[in-house]
This record gives structure tokens, sequence and C-alpha cells, in this order.
């Protein structure tokens, strides 16, 4: 059994661009998920506009209940200290205060000269400031460097030294306050966030209240989470409120568009259900009577089509058996014409010619009538299209020479195969021609054959006056005409063009038109090779290239209409 092939390993540029894209997919997928549902857009607006207004008013609360609180609790620290100061002053005021300034051992402290009036004031402002948890004292001799007397096990380490660089710039009695942690002799790894109170008593001593603030953290740290806490059930509360709202306005909306859909799709009967009488009630009320009022109109419509659609069959079908008897007559006057006189020839001559164009004109009505009773089918079979552009060139060839216009064939080498009506091609195909060669002033006809993998399309350019601004949205009108003032040289039914965009589109594919004031026109159809695929794309482009190419140079922008639509041209037959 041969090995398992080894699998790739990819880069991390690779993986990069992997993650990059899945990221853009999952994007793009919420995205449509978020522009497709109003409610789910109105509640995530309504977050995140909630999520910025209760942080905004999250962080200001919380500023000010900082602010306040150690604002509280250093103007208490400072009294508490006031009243220490004077303690202190009046130990040494006393005549015994000569024996705190003997040499003192470094690092000694209180307890260990309890005799002496700062000893004494020590244990006095130990006792009164109860527990550590309160706040501690230490008091410092600047004659004495490193000997210190402290309450409780305070660790003057805690005291910065830049607090003691600005303590000794301030005047005696001036406060410094600084936020710092304090450092506990039991826990030295473990300090705790506190504030320090220093002053100078004279020249000589400092007094520093050390006042612990892990209680204020503890409680301004619940009040946070409490803050968080409740923002984030308001803001989950302001998401359902604005749900219920929103629900409230888009179901009765999402019921109307659903309406509007059956509606839309021929279910006419269709009618929203009436409920109080707010605003939403009296839409659902107006929508109703739209619906009734369109249903009106459209079943008129349908009836006058109807009746129009019936009118024409009928008559085209009744003309059919007159227009025998007379097309007999004629053709015996047409092929005695000879024995005439000259008056009576030329009028058997007229005659015949306007049998043959009322004919045409019959037949075409009569396969305008098929398309409007939707009876028009297909008989499809796989074609060379190449085939079908010869002999509709060669049915035109007798009326180029009348007009001395010549055809400039561009066929490709390959076969160009597809599953389509050749007769009703050839016919498309021949009304193109023959409106090329009645517009095109004598100048030569390009003929353009082109195929790729899913679609084949023919194009027919001619060099004549081309189209006005606006002309390309009448072109496959029935019985519209350019210029009305022109007459016609070919003699035919105006129903040409309109037939052949019928044509194309049971083909499921394109007929579309170009054209340009002095530079012509061109008519592109597009079809699919096979039956029934949608098409996408069009193998030749609608523009000329040459005059693509031309604007280019000059700077202009020549615009290219969507494929749904049909552009510019003129009507043949």
């Amino acid at each position: 059994m041969p090995p398992a092939p080894k699998r790739r390993r990819r880069t991390p540029r690779q993986l990069l661009r992997g993650v990059r894209r899945r990221t853009r997919r999952v994007a793009g997928r919420a995205r449509r998920v978020l522009w497709r549902s109003l409610q789910l857009r109105v509640v995530t607006s309504t977050m995140v506009i909630s999520i910025v207004v209760v942080a905004v008013l999250g962080v200001f609360l919380m500023q000010q209940i900082i602010r306040t609180t150690l604002e509280t609790r250093e103007s208490a620290a400072k009294s508490e200290a006031q009243a220490d100061r004077n303690a202190v002053l009046g130990y040494l005021n006393q005549p015994a205060a000569e024996a705190a300034k003997q040499p003192v051992d470094p690092g000694q402290e209180a307890q260990a000269a309890g005799g002496s009036p700062l000893g004494q004031a020590t244990e006095a402002l130990a006792r009164r400031a109860g527990s550590a948890s309160r706040y501690s004292v230490i008091i410092r001799n600047e004659n004495l460097p490193g000997a210190f007397y402290g309450t409780t096990d305070i660790d003057p380490r805690s005291i910065p030294a830049r607090q003691r660089e600005e303590l000794f710039k301030k005047a005696a009695g001036e406060d410094s306050t600084w936020y710092t942690p304090l450092y506990y002799k039991g826990q030295p790894e473990q300090p705790v966030p506190g504030m320090i109170i220093g002053t100078r008593l004279d020249s000589s001593y400092e007094i520093y209240h050390l006042v612990p603030l892990d209680k204020e953290e503890r409680t301004l740290a619940s009040v946070q989470q409490m803050i968080i806490l409740v923002g984030a059930g308001l803001v989950l509360l302001l998401a359902a409120i604005s749900s219920l709202v929103i629900r409230q306005v888009v179901t009765p909306v999402r019921l109307a568009r659903q309406a509007a859909e059956r509606l839309a799709a021929g279910r006419l009967d269709e009618r929203l259900k009436v409920r109080g009488e707010d605003d939403l009630a009296r839409l659902a009320t107006s929508f109703n009577e739209m619906a009734a009022n369109l249903a009106l109109k459209i079943h008129q419509l349908e009836e006058l089509s109807q009746v129009q659609r019936q009118f024409v069959s009928d008559v085209s079908h009744e003309l059919r058996t007159p227009l025998t008897t007379v097309r007999m007559a004629a053709d015996l006057l047409f092929d005695a014409r000879e024995d005439f006189d000259p008056m009576a020839a030329r009028s058997a001559e007229l005659m015949q010619n306007q049998l043959n164009r009322f004919e045409a004109m019959l037949a075409d009505l009569l396969e305008i009538s098929r398309y409007d009773a939707g009876a028009a089918d297909l008989d499809v079979d796989s074609v060379d299209v190449r085939d079908v552009v010869l002999r509709a060139v060669a049915d035109s060839e007798a009326l180029a020479e009348r007009h001395s216009t010549r055809f400039d064939l561009r066929l490709p080498g390959e076969p160009c195969m597809a599953e389509m009506d050749s007769r009703r091609v050839e016919r498309i195909l021949r009304n193109l021609l023959f409106n090329a060669i009645e517009h095109g002033e004598g100048r030569d006809v390009v003929v353009s054959v082109a195929a790729d993998r899913d679609a084949v399309a023919v194009a027919v350019r001619d060099h004549g006056v081309g189209l006005k601004p606006g002309e390309e949205n009448l072109v496959f009108d029935r019985f519209w005409r350019a210029d009305p003032s022109r007459a016609r040289t070919i003699g035919g039914t105006g129903l040409g063009l309109a037939i052949s965009r019928e044509d194309a589109i049971l083909h499921g594919g394109w007929l579309q038109a170009w054209g340009s004031h002095g530079e012509g026109s061109q008519f592109r159809l597009s079809l699919p090779r096979v039956a029934g695929a949608v098409l996408r794309g069009s193998p030749l482009p609608l523009v000329p290239p040459e005059v693509e190419m031309r604007r280019t140079w000059r700077g202009h922008v020549t615009p290219v209409l969507s494929p749904a639509v049909a552009d510019g041209g003129r009507d043949a037959d």
C-alpha cells in the first residue's frame, strides 16, 4: 500500500491570509444579518448607545465617589493629626523635654524610651489611635538620623524620601499629604494603600500620621462592582425594552411586507387585519384600500387586454379569407399588367406591393397576439450560430445591393453551437440587418459573432446617423420610429424589433442596442448556449471597441447600460 501523501505545511503568511479571509467572511455574514433585520439593528444601536452612556456616567459617578470618600477621610485624618500635634507639642514644652534630646540608638521605638517626653507622647498617641486600622504615628528627630518614635508596628520606610524633602521646604505647622503604600513589620511584602500626613513641629521634629485606606479601597471596589452590575443590568433592560417596543412596530410592518409580497405574486385577495385606531391601523386600512383598488384596476386591464388580444386575433384570422381572394385577383392583374395601359399596369404593381406589405403586417400581428396570449413556444435544436447568420445575410443580400451596402462578416473559425429555435433567431437577425441597411446610408454593415463557455452573441453594426440621447428607451416599442418625418424605404410594419425582443426574451437572452449621433449604432443579440440556462454575460461588447477607444483617448467615459435593460436603437421590420 503506497504511503499517504504528506500534507503541505502552510506558511505563517498563508495562515494569516486564511484568518483574514475567514474574519471578513464572518463580518460580511454578520453585516448582512444586521442589515436585513430592522429589529436587530435598532436593538444593537440601543445597546451600543446605552453602553457608552452607562460607561460615561459610571466613570463620572465613580470618580465623584472616590473623590468624596478620600476628601472625607483626609479631612478626618487632618483633624486628628492637628489634635495629635497639639498633644505632642504639650509634652515637648514640659521641663523634662531636654531628656528627649539625649542620644537614642537608631531604630529605637517609643516603648524603649518610655520615660522621655516623646515616649510619653507616643504612648498617648497610641492610646488615642487605638488599633493600626485607624492610623499610626511616627515622630522623627532631625538631629538623630535613623531614630524614630512610632506607634504599632508601622515600618518607617513607608514614608517616601521625597515627602520628607517636600516637608522641609514648608514652614512649621504646614501639612504635606501623600498617597502611598504603607508597610508593616509583620507583613513587609504586603503593602496597604494609605495616606501620609506629615508636619514639622519645629526645626528638629517631624510627625507623620499614616492612615491605612484598605477599608476605603474595599468599599470603593464593592461600589465599583455594584455600578458595573447595575450598568450591565440597565443595558440589558434597555435592550429588552427597545426590543419589545420595536417589536410592536416591526411586526405590523413585517406583516405588511409579507402581504405586499403575496400581492406582488398575484394573490390579489391578500388583505391585512386592522387592529385599533392608531397609525399602524390606518396604515393597514390604507394598504387594504390600495390592494382593493389595485385588484380592480388589474382586473379591468386584464379584461381590456383580453378584449384587445381577442380583437386582434379575430381580425387577423378573419382578414385571411378576403385577403386570399384579393391576393388571387391581384396576382392575375399583376401577371397580365403588360397588356394594360401604363396607368393600369402601375396600379397593378402598387397593389401587389401593398398586398405584400399587408400580408407581412398581418403575420406580425398574429405573432404579437401569440406573445400577448402566452402561446408562443420554442422549437429548440442544437445549431451552429454561424450558419444561422449566413442564412440571414443571404436573405438580406438583395436588399443590401439595392442600397449599395456591403456586409463585413467577422465569424470565428470554430463552430459556435447553441440550443435555440433557428427560425426565430434567423428572423431576429433579418430584422437587425434590414434595420442596419435602411439606416446605414450605404456604408458597410459589420456582423460579428463570438462565443464563450456559457453564451453566444451576434452584433450588427452600422455607420449611419445613430441615435439621439433618450431614444434608446423607445427603440423596441411597437410602431416606434426614430424620425417620424423620414419615409420608410423598406416598407416595414413597425413591429420588427418588438417581435425580435420577444423572441430574445423567449430564449432567455438579451437584445440590446447602442447608438450615438453621428457614430452609428450597434445591436447585440446574446443567447445562452444551453436552453433554459441563466445568461450572466455576453462575449461581445455592447459599445463598439473603436468607439470606446476613441472616447478613452478624448478623456470621455462611455456609459454601459445594464444587460437587463434594452439600450437605444431604431425600429426595423
